[in-house]
């Protein structure tokens, strides 16, 4: 009996070993697992962040490598192309007005109060039409003819408004290209000057003049081509404020010669 409870006591203590030994493997398979996952993750968020930083990084290399001189001159004419692109911009969605609004609004003041009350209503509205309205009411005392003339000279001067600034943006996007092409000939002018200087071809030479040619003529491209897409946009809002003054012009004579046959 004493044998039986002998076996049995070893028999529990093996078995206890052998789920401790087990149990200690599954937890550092487990802690190994782990770890491997974080490491992995760890170094995929390096790379990830590797990659944002080297976009920049590279594209501030190849600014440098183009030559701080005229690769700064290019980005100063995208600066301030921009500027004055978003200024207009910003002005000319501003001046847009519901010409047809405006002009069943004065008409309804003319009937109910006359010219003045007309006028009032061209003062509380913004935008170009509104202005050309008020003068031609404010010429009402001298004739229609004279509302007319006063509609068509401060047209004019309001076309100018509109159009402030514009030449500016179109001189960037012709200078920017020269500049990237002045930089081309410098560049190549360089890389044969190292050539005369070595008194070898040698590929390396002429590689990094043309390395900076090629990269002052990329960005002179980009600037023109960003600064070109805002001037064809201004151009058309431009084109658009003008041919609804003119219309409105129009029906604004209307409007004051059926008010004096009345």
């Amino acid at each position: 009996m004493k044998r039986l409870f002998s076996i049995l006591a070893i028999l529990a203590i093996m078995a206890v070993g052998n789920t401790t030994l087990t149990a200690a493997n599954t937890s550092e398979v487990f802690t190994e697992a782990a770890v491997n996952f974080v490491q992995d993750d760890a170094s995929a968020s390096a790379e990830g962040s590797e990659e944002s930083v080297g976009f920049h990084q590279e594209l501030k290399n190849r600014f440098i490598e183009g030559g701080p001189g005229f690769m700064g001159i290019v980005l100063l004419c995208l600066i301030l192309g921009l500027a004055i692109a978003f200024e207009r911009i910003i002005y000319l969605n501003l001046a847009t007005t519901n010409s047809k609004k405006l002009a069943q609004s004065v008409e309804d003041a003319m009937k109910s109060g006359g010219v003045e009350a007309a006028k009032d209503v061209c003062r509380n509205t913004s935008g170009p039409v509104a202005s050309i309205y008020y003068q031609g009411l404010d010429r009402m005392h001298e004739g229609v003819e004279a509302s007319e003339k006063a509609v068509v000279a401060y047209g004019g001067v309001q076309m100018g408004q509109l159009e402030k600034n514009v030449s500016w943006v179109s001189l960037f996007i012709a200078l920017a290209p020269m500049l990237g092409f002045m930089g081309t000939v410098i560049g190549m002018i360089q890389a044969f000057d190292k050539i005369e200087a070595a008194g070898d071809m040698q590929p390396s030479l002429v590689a990094g003049g043309i390395k900076v040619a090629l990269l002052t003529t990329v960005f002179g491209l980009v600037v023109a081509i960003i600064l070109q897409i805002f001037y064809n946009y201004i151009i058309a809002k431009i084109d658009s404020i003008v041919n609804d003054m003119e219309d409105a012009s129009i029906t604004l004579i209307d409007i004051l010669v059926a008010h004096k046959n009345k």
